[in-house]
């Protein structure tokens, strides 16, 4: 615990020393935590801005205004101009690169005509282990930082702490856009961040726990922890999901048995 209050008094530093400051909320655990330590170091100089657009499920939506509500901090939405960007929708290995530009470019110039120095964005020590060209965009814009990477938080930590300050979020399941379901060079469409979040509201009906449904086209391959498996493989569960996932526009409808584990898409990196 030592060393996380020293993590929690380099935080308050940082914090501070921003003066007032954009926080880009989602309501994940991470933007969570930097909203909640913002709010009681800044007050009415700390708002929560949540950019979204078709990649961002509506059960998300509503859950980050409830969440910025218990918190206490201001909350804007901001709609997102990503969809508007080939090279985005090209849907590349380069992907998040592109949506952090377009999204954090948009947040930096809303402080700036809001009044606010800086934008913050909640990236912890744990990313710098996954593949993630976004970190690259945020490092291009001077304005934006992220201090929970500056003061050195894992995601333990910030579960920790978040479960002390009384957050809901702190045993909150990891969340990532929609986007991250569709295969590398499959266009970014409305049409199939509709069908991913359709079909994991389905599967969401019938287990609870970390859920994925990735989009390959034609096939949907539903992630979830290995454990929830023998559920879903239950002949009257495994037939109207099927049949449910399939109404939603796929052919083909897989259980991955691998389970759930966090950027299955970028496995296809290493064979090409």
């Amino acid at each position: 615990m030592p060393i996380v209050q020293e993590k929690i008094n380099k935080l308050n530093e940082l914090l501070l020393s921003m003066g007032s400051v954009v926080i880009s909320f989602s309501g994940g655990v991470d933007s969570t935590f930097l909203a909640a330590a913002a709010h009681k170091l800044l007050s009415n100089k700390a708002v929560a801005v949540t950019a979204y657009s078709e990649s961002f499920a509506a059960w998300e939506k509503n859950d980050a205004q409830a969440i910025a509500k218990a918190i206490g901090i201001k909350h804007i939405f901001l709609p997102g101009g990503e969809m508007n960007n080939a090279d985005f929708v090209s849907n590349t290995y380069q992907r998040c690169y592109y949506c952090k530009k377009e999204r954090f470019s948009a947040l930096a110039v809303w402080a700036k005509e809001h009044g606010y120095g800086f934008v913050a964005e909640g990236s912890n020590n744990d990313d710098l282990e996954d593949f993630r060209p976004g970190m690259k965009a945020i490092a291009e814009l001077p304005v934006v930082r992220s201090p929970l990477l500056e003061a050195g938080f894992t995601k333990e930590e910030i579960r920790l702490v978040s479960r002390q300050w009384g957050l809901p979020t702190w045993d909150k399941p990891s969340t990532a856009c929609l986007v991250s379901r569709l295969t590398y060079g499959l266009p970014i469409t409305a049409q199939r961040l509709l069908q991913i979040e359709q079909a994991e509201k389905l599967v969401r009906s019938y287990c609870s726990g970390k859920i994925r449904v990735r989009h390959h086209g034609a096939l949907a391959r539903i992630e979830v922890q290995p454990e929830v498996i023998p559920l879903l493989t239950r002949i009257e569960v495994l037939t109207d999901l099927v049949a449910g996932i399939k109404e939603l526009g796929f052919t083909y409808v897989t259980i991955d048995l691998s389970g759930y584990r966090t950027g299955s898409m970028n496995e296809m990196m290493n064979e090409v």
